[in-house]
């Protein structure tokens, strides 16, 4: 019996870490939520459905929740970056590390793209403006409060990495000062305060909406939270599926709740100020809940090869495909009139759509392989002792 029992136990396969160097499941995240803001730029942000009718219309409909993926994004950063700082907090060059990681992978694309912005603002090539306060506010990280500069927002897709980079500018310190419980509890109260926040700027006659960080931080401190769980007593797999059902309800609960109160089009008072959070738990079950798959046998479907080559490449995507869209607007309004009247025309809209997202993602590769690459290579010189924690960021959209 003993024998049999023993037998049993080494046929069965060993159970998967949730938390491995490398989690390839999470780049399928990344590609989604790409998909989610470029589709939602390239259609329901950039035409109306005045014209359209049946299935095109019901399309470009579908593409306007696409803001959505910038959630998504946050949660996922919150949780990568966090876990990175609480698996490394007793390293003797914790902040050396780190900081030197995140300037070699974040800032040359940013600066570039920042430059050719103002480049070909300047020579016509694209039909907007992008004045020198806007910019040099940009090159600081101030792109998401440049209108409390005076300044109005320019290059819309920059205040969700000036968001990003606060948090990679603060939570470093307040990690490494707190234990993982605190860090825990602190992400909770950020969870708590953001919305409070929202809801004193909709009392007062602000903008709920507006991207200041203290208005969006809680998407982050979701993530954040549920790092400090999954590397706590609730690390199991069982556990780690009581959280996942305890976001998805938490979160539908919100929604439906809510549903009378505007909370779908943040149109009334409490749905200024838990949209966003119901969204991000959401999100936070969507992480967990692919972890859990990405370590079981269903984890086919989450390791899609075509959304994980996205995702690879998403932080180039996320950074230029704006700008692509401009750069097309300008060439078809000049060579191929045809193509630049669009309204009702659903055929012209994907056309315009296939060739600016085929640009958008070319010059992604190639950045990300051939201008980007370089500077991740560096990293090997700052740290010799490359942590398995770090390993598993992978390449984060903003980070």
């Amino acid at each position: 019996m003993t024998s049999s029992t023993s037998e049993k136990t080494h046929l069965r396969p060993p159970e998967t870490n949730l938390l491995r160097p490398r989690m390839p499941e999470l780049d399928t995240i990344r590609g989604v939520a790409v998909f989610l803001v470029v589709f939602f730029h390239g259609f329901g942000f950039r035409y109306e459905l005045q014209g359209l009718s049946g299935i095109p219309k019901l399309f470009v409909a579908a593409t306007l929740p696409g803001w959505i993926g910038v959630n998504l994004f946050f949660v996922l950063s919150g949780f990568l970056i966090t876990g990175i700082l609480l698996d490394t907090k007793s390293d003797a060059h914790y902040y050396r590390t780190f900081y030197t990681r995140r300037a070699l992978r974040i800032l040359p694309l940013y600066y570039a793209v920042l430059l050719l912005l103002a480049v070909l603002t300047r020579t016509g090539w694209v039909n907007r403006h992008a004045s020198w306060p806007f910019l040099i506010l940009s090159f600081l990280y101030l792109s998401n409060v440049t209108e409390l500069f005076g300044v109005t927002m320019q290059y819309g897709v920059l205040w969700s990495l000036a968001v990003e980079e606060h948090f990679y500018l603060l939570w470093p310190a307040a990690v490494r000062s707190i234990s993982r419980r605190g860090v825990a509890i602190v992400s909770m109260l950020i969870c708590v305060l953001c919305p409070s926040l929202r809801l004193f700027y909709a009392l007062h006659g602000y903008d709920p909406g507006a991207g200041y960080t203290w208005l969006v931080a809680d998407g982050l401190a979701i993530g954040a939270l549920l790092a400090a769980v999954a590397r706590g007593p609730w690390r199991s797999r069982n556990d780690m599926r009581n959280v996942t059902v305890i976001c998805f309800a938490s979160s539908l609960t919100m929604f439906a709740v809510g549903y009378p109160f505007g909370i779908l089009r943040a149109s009334r008072l409490l749905g200024f100020t838990l949209r966003e959070t119901a969204l991000n738990v959401l999100f936070a079950g969507v992480v967990a809940l692919t972890l859990l798959a990405g370590t079981s046998r269903w984890e086919a479907l989450v390791n899609r090869p075509v959304l994980q080559f996205f995702g690879q490449i998403s932080y180039g995507v996320y950074l230029i495909h704006m700008l692509i869209f401009d750069l097309e607007d300008h060439v078809l309004g000049r060579v191929l009139l045809n193509l630049s009247a669009v309204s009702g025309r659903f055929g012209v809209m994907v056309l315009r759509f296939s060739i600016a997202g085929g640009f958008t993602v070319a010059i992604a590769y190639l950045s990300r392989w051939y201008f980007e690459e370089p500077f991740l290579r560096m990293k090997g010189r700052f740290d010799a002792h490359r942590t398995e924690s770090d390993a598993a960021l992978g390449d984060n959209r903003c980070s």
